[in-house]
């Protein structure tokens, strides 16, 4: 099994002739924009998640489900119903005005299960945090909550393949209901702002007992910003790793390559 990662929460997992995207979303650097899963990926994509709607992780998740065809995990909350039909908010639309029909949609409570083509699927609680948008000599504050985007559908995936069980939380804050998972593969937002910091995901880290671990959404462009949910990913590795779990940092672009049992 082959795991990629392309910056803030966007992955892509293969292994064999299935080959999973998380969080296709957009490069939000303001001179700097471009898709995160880069676009010849797309084709050959059998499963797409989407752990919820804000620009970094659901921005070109049409053009993939177009382009490859793949079967859509997401939260019931990222959707809405008819004519029969089910929709999802548009990647590039403005707030919640406006809803996209994507076929193939699988979408999960928290506590619901699919297998699709072989692939499981059960979805996990997740909250999304506050956003902190910097402007200048000031900074916006967006809450999830009724009406907004922010966050919208936020949902976590343990996704079994080949055996292999993976985690990955989207951007949340703590929960101690992921207590005992016991994943091969955690994929833990490490960055804090709209989801847990350093120490929040070492917690995370000895309430899930993954074997390994791969720290995300940390140390990324943001508008004007170089560095934005600013992190210390070798203090998070030293932590992680006394506690049993082997971590795997890797840069954009990056890869590991795992073995049955990890």
């Amino acid at each position: 099994m082959k795991i990629t990662h392309y910056g803030y929460n966007a992955f892509l997992i293969e292994s064999g002739s299935t080959k999973i995207a998380i969080d296709p979303g957009q490069h939000c650097a303001l001179f700097n924009l471009h898709s995160l899963i880069p676009e010849a990926e797309w084709p050959t994509v059998t499963h797409l998640v989407i752990t919820h709607g804000d620009p970094d992780h659901h921005w070109q998740s049409d053009r993939v489900a177009a382009a490859s065809g793949a079967h859509v995990i997401c939260g019931k909350a990222l959707t809405r119903t008819e004519n029969g039909k089910t929709l999802l908010v548009d990647p590039r639309g403005k707030e919640l005005t406006s809803w996209v029909e994507f076929d193939r949609v699988t979408a999960l409570d928290v506590g619901e299960s699919a297998t699709l083509d072989g692939v499981g699927f059960h979805a996990l609680k997740a909250v999304h945090g506050v956003m902190k948008i910097p402007l200048l000599i000031m900074t916006l504050e967006r809450k999830p909550g009724p009406g907004e985007r922010v966050g919208l559908g936020a949902t976590g995936f343990e996704i079994t393949l080949d055996g292999q069980r993976l985690v990955n939380l989207g951007d949340s804050l703590l929960q101690p209901e992921w207590a005992g998972l016991e994943p091969d593969v955690l994929m833990v937002p490490i960055g804090g702002i709209v989801s847990m910091d350093v120490p929040a995901a070492v917690e995370a880290v000895r309430l899930i007992a993954p074997k390994c671990v791969i720290p995300c959404h940390y140390n990324v462009p943001f508008i004007l910003k170089k560095r934005y949910a600013i992190a210390d990913d070798a203090t998070f590795k030293r932590e992680a790793e006394q506690l049993g779990a082997d971590c795997r940092v890797l840069r954009p672009g990056e890869e590991v390559v795992l073995n049955p049992g990890v």
